[in-house]
């Protein structure tokens, strides 16, 4: 299936292409680009597709017909019959329920995604990564002993362990109270900083996507409706579907 030209504005080439299409089993009608050093949250009701969405960009799932490019790399091309496998591609990935695994202390999870690197490295560049997200001193933790927000901060870690061209974020702040997701949210801010690649995080909460995301994408049914800035996407939804999508209402939006 080849796409038409144009369909994505690329604009910026450093950053990261997403154009998928299928009927089903889970339909598909997805064109967006995030550009490096942007956070683009993927928003809309439950399931229209965005973890899909975030696990076909990781290369755990493979669409009918698709094209995902990140900078220069190209990970998908259906209509060439190209599909990098997971391992081989530099996206790191942060599932909901954190997929740490519970007999490693932090430090081991994170060493567990450094094997790319020197084993004399490993120590070193794990526990940097660790200073990084705000755990030093607990290094010999197991993910039992942590708190929520701490093991969030280790998956984070972990993520970032594999040097990644693009950080996708599955629901990542679902499972921790309110003041700990706050916190969280200022760490994710003062973590950007110190990062250049394209972020897509999915979320069901508004609030959250307007606060942390310098886009809004938002999808309905595996579709993309609109895409822009939070302020103009939830002040003027393109069409009554996407207000739907959002759970506004007309006041809301007036």
């Amino acid at each position: 299936m080849a796409f038409p030209a144009g369909s994505v504005a690329v604009s910026d080439p450093a950053g990261l292409h997403v154009q998928l299409r299928q009927a089903g089993p889970i339909p598909l009608a997805v064109d967006f680009v995030c550009g490096a050093g942007e956070l683009l949250a993927l928003v809309g009701p439950s399931g229209s597709g965005k973890s899909t969405i975030l696990r076909t960009i990781a290369g755990l799932y493979r669409p009918q017909h698709g094209r995902v490019a990140c900078g220069t790399a190209v990970w998908l091309d259906t209509a060439s019959g190209l599909a990098v496998p997971a391992y081989r591609r530099q996206a790191g990935l942060v599932f909901q329920s954190y997929a740490l695994f519970p007999h490693m202390t932090a430090l081991g999870n994170v060493m567990a995604a450094l094997a790319h690197r020197p084993k004399g490295e490993r120590v070193t560049r794990a526990r940097a990564l660790l200073r990084l997200v705000q755990l030093e001193g607990l290094e010999d933790r197991r993910p039992s002993s942590l708190s929520g927000g701490q093991q969030q901060r280790v998956a984070v870690a972990r993520a970032l362990a594999r040097e990644p061209a693009v950080l996708l974020l599955d629901e990542p702040f679902s499972a921790v109270d309110r003041r700990t997701r706050r916190r969280l949210h200022d760490e994710l801010r003062e973590l950007r900083g110190t990062l250049a690649v394209p972020i897509v995080l999915v979320t069901h909460d508004l609030d959250e996507a307007a606060a942390l995301a310098d886009r809004l994408c938002v999808l309905d049914a595996g579709e993309t409706l609109q895409t822009g800035r939070p302020a103009d996407v939830l002040s003027a939804p393109a069409s009554p579907r996407v207000r739907h999508a959002l759970d506004l209402t007309e006041e809301e939006t007036s």
